[in-house]
């Protein structure tokens, strides 16, 4: 594929990868102390079981298993172990935390480990991109919707898409991604939101999908709307676009916010925008979507009652049908931890984590869903330097197999 890079160069280059070590963090396998077995589990162990027990280890494990011995080395390198990787459960996701307003450079966090590693990115310029992840893949489209490129951060193999000549033409844009499982191929799809002119309160909202497997872009759907605008917050779930809108006034609607839902595989049971409003479950300041395990989750400022637009909290809300679940309120303990947090945020997540950063601060606080628990990641090797400096942030899955 073009610009695609041997998975196994970068596992050559580990060793090189900058990492941040912390006292609390113990080498797997580290036990100096106890005198080494007289027999050896890796000499009774067929080829066909070590790759199934080391594909079941998390991602930074496979590459070090591959520094044991030749035969663990061309066991991970082998396209039977890559293919062996799409039968196991999906690994945690890594948090990646851009730390510059000028380029792309950044940290990666990995919550199993608690380590921060230091990673280039592929096919990005500018950390102000924007970004969408799936199942190992991230999508960067860039800020004048001319460049759009599908990569895996790990692996860095990628492909540039197909340029889309009506990208460019919008005030708004909505970027997301959907890998399926099982075939590897994916759906990028773009929202574009352009104001009508002359009409303040008119905007022409239109969807547009690119497909891997027909490596074409279509037009599914375009509508105008009045008094509401798309942004730039979208994501996939069971073949199911989420996209929010955004009130631009022309009447009274009760929030400043709703939900959109566009089904992409099935466009002619659609019917019109309007008529797939989904009303946000408070009044909200912000909102970021994500989808962990195929449920729509979002996380929202929750603005004040007297000053919606002033945060006074964050919740997190599961989509059960028409119907928002809320899932946890950030105690405030953790709130007041951010310093000042403006009423606008980074949120990303992946299977049962929620990664949540200020802008104004490298530090950043995960929520397991699982276990309802909240904690803060080990920090970051990058310090804030000056006061306007921003930082912010996307979560994907770290894996080995998936190539665009």
């Amino acid at each position: 594929m073009a610009g695609e890079t041997s998975w196994i160069s970068n596992f050559n280059e580990y060793p090189r990868w900058e990492t941040r070590e912390f006292d609390t963090f113990t080498e797997l396998g580290e036990e100096a102390d106890k005198e080494t077995p007289a027999v050896s589990i890796d000499t009774l162990l067929p080829d066909e079981l070590l790759e199934r027990i080391i594909a079941f280890l998390p991602i930074v494990s496979i590459f070090r298993a591959g520094c044991v011995s030749k035969r663990w080395h061309e066991i991970v390198s082998s396209k039977r172990f890559l293919w062996s990787l799409s039968n196991v459960p999906p690994q945690k996701p890594w948090y990646f935390m851009f730390t510059s307003s000028d380029d792309p450079s950044g940290f990666a966090y990995d919550p199993v480990f608690r380590k921060w590693y230091g990673i280039e990115l592929p096919c990005i310029d500018a950390s102000n991109w924007f970004i969408a992840s799936s199942h190992g893949l991230v999508c960067f489209m860039d800020n004048d919707r001319s460049d759009l490129s599908v990569c895996n951060p790990i692996t860095t193999s990628h492909r540039k898409l197909e340029e889309h000549p009506g990208l460019k033409l919008s005030d708004y844009s909505a970027l997301a991604i959907s890998v399926s499982r099982k075939s590897h191929s994916y759906n990028v799809s773009v929202v574009k939101s352009k104001q009508v002119p002359g009409h303040f309160f008119q905007w022409d909202i239109s969807i547009h999908i690119y497909n891997s497997e027909k490596m074409t872009w279509v037009t599914t759907l375009t509508e105008e709307l009045m008094g509401w605008r798309g942004g730039e917050e979208s994501v996939i779930c069971n073949d199911v676009l989420y996209f929010l809108v955004y009130s631009t006034g022309g009447g009274q609607p009760e929030s400043r916010h709703a939900l959109i839902a566009y089904n992409i595989t099935n466009q002619s049971s659609q019917g019109s925008l309007k008529r797939s409003f989904i009303d946000v479950p408070c009044s909200l300041t912000c909102g970021r979507l994500m989808n962990l395990k195929e449920k729509l989750v979002m996380v929202g400022g929750i603005g004040k009652q007297d000053r919606p637009d002033i945060i006074k909290g964050i919740g997190i809300w599961v989509l059960k049908g028409q119907k928002w679940e809320e899932i946890a309120k950030m105690p405030h303990k953790y709130f007041q931890g951010f310093g000042e947090l403006d009423d606008v945020f980074a949120s990303s997540g992946g299977d049962d984590l929620i990664f949540i950063q200020s802008y104004g601060a490298p530090a950043l606080l995960i929520f397991d869903m699982n276990i309802k628990q909240w904690k803060w990641s080990h920090k970051c090797p990058v310090t804030k330097k000056f006061p306007l400096q921003l930082f912010t942030g996307f979560c994907f899955e770290p894996r080995l197999e998936v190539s665009p």
